[in-house]
């Protein structure tokens, strides 16, 4: 896994009409294949009367998981041409709905390729393409006495953290994934191994 990655911002979409069909198209980061299924489920379920509900994500994983699913559309024409865009940005934690409604006139495949990567691209630079870091999520739970140690650590790195005040303290880590070994040695060696890390 290299030390950053392309993905995007946010969610962007896109809206455009080809021979009288309709195409939007939704792009939105993503962490996992459930979360990629979830926006098509999601978007399926928003615009149940479309004609076809494309998919195409990039997730980390090591590999990298790929995906790309036509639903219906002619084989290569829809979903292949939505991952390449993805795949041609080198894009990764991303996903890409777009939905179809059929206007009357046939596109043939060649056009088809051209909307759907269309849909994706203007979707992907709505939602802006941004460089980031692999990061790791940590809970960190101590006692109240090696809580202010924990915190001190945490602010002097500059992650992001949540913190629970209950019976014992729970901080919960955005840490850089190349900076967590670091970052639970500091803890171990404050809280003389009192601190449990999960």
């Amino acid at each position: 896994m290299s030390e950053t990655y392309r993905t995007i911002e946010g969610r962007g979409e896109a809206a455009f009409s080809v021979a009288g069909s309709e195409f939007f198209g939704i792009a939105e980061p993503v962490e996992t294949v459930a979360d990629a299924e979830a926006l098509h489920a999601s978007v399926r379920e928003a615009d149940p009367d479309a004609t076809h509900h494309v998919l195409a994500y990039r997730v980390r994983a090591d590999p990298v998981r790929r995906y790309a699913d036509g639903d219906g559309e002619p084989s290569g024409s829809a979903g292949k041409p939505a991952l390449g865009v993805l795949d041609g940005e080198d894009l990764l934690d991303v996903a890409v709905a777009i939905v179809r409604h059929f206007g009357g006139t046939e596109l043939g495949v060649g056009g088809l390729v051209k909307a759907y990567s269309r849909a994706t691209r203007e979707a992907i630079a709505d939602a802006g393409v941004v460089t980031r870091r692999p990061h790791d999520c940590l809970s960190i739970t101590c006692t109240y006495d090696d809580s202010g140690s924990v915190r001190a650590i945490l602010d002097s790195e500059g992650v992001e953290f949540d913190a629970e005040y209950a019976e014992r303290v729970t901080f919960d880590v955005r840490v850089p994934s190349a900076d967590r070994e670091a970052l639970e040695d500091r803890i171990a060696s404050a809280t003389s191994g009192r601190a449990s890390v999960e």
